[in-house]
């Protein structure tokens, strides 16, 4: 049976933080495409979320609630603090090393964990709702273009999901992705954020 669809707003929030605190996907938007997301530390939620996508061997970023959350996960470097502090909240995932033990999936044994803080209030409601944290990998199948609709994305995936929220037509572009070694940066994925090969003038 397809997912339920419900309108975002507080009441469904509470649904949606029920459905993930118990092991269950969800569908949301945020301030790029819509997420498929679920906790991240549930290892078998992060099964069931790479089976619904039919994803591979590719790892799966998290959104968090502040760049504090982030650094409970993550080992931000100065560098990777100052392209935050820049582009969070938004749409730039940063790659780094971990802190924390997560299921391996979610990293495919890199070691490294990619994570942002979405621009979109209601979705950092959600992952506040949460825990602070929620996986964060596009509502689509591989290979898939990603949903940008509820409907899109319960064409996509809602018989492998628990729930749908609609916050309506999304607009935006898939996060730039980049990983920080030292003041260099790689850019691992163009997107809505440009950045320099170098963080120039490192800040905290």
């Amino acid at each position: 049976m397809p997912a339920p669809v419900l309108p975002m707003d507080r009441a469904s929030i509470v649904k949606a933080e029920a459905v993930v605190r118990a092991g269950g996907l969800v569908v949301y938007p945020t301030d790029t495409v819509y997420g498929l997301g679920c906790d991240p530390f549930d290892e078998e939620a992060v099964g069931r979320l790479f089976r619904a996508k039919g994803r591979g061997s590719k790892a799966v970023p998290v959104l968090c609630s502040s760049e504090g959350k982030a650094a409970e996960l993550v080992a931000l470097n100065p560098a990777s603090l100052q392209l935050a502090r820049a582009h969070w909240p938004g749409p730039l995932t940063i790659v780094a090393p971990l802190r924390v033990k997560v299921p391996a999936q979610l990293t495919q044994g890199t070691g490294n964990l990619g994570v942002r803080v979405p621009g979109l209030r209601a979705c950092i409601r959600l992952i506040d709702a949460c825990g602070g944290w929620l996986a964060g990998t596009s509502a689509n199948r591989s290979g898939s273009p990603s949903s940008r609709t509820a409907g899109e994305a319960l064409d996509q995936l809602g018989d492998s999901v628990d729930l749908i929220l609609d916050g309506g037509a999304l607009e935006g572009k898939e996060s730039t992705v980049v990983q920080v070694s030292g003041d260099a940066v790689t850019i691992l994925r163009t997107g809505p954020v440009g950045v320099e090969s170098r963080v120039e003038g490192r800040r905290t």
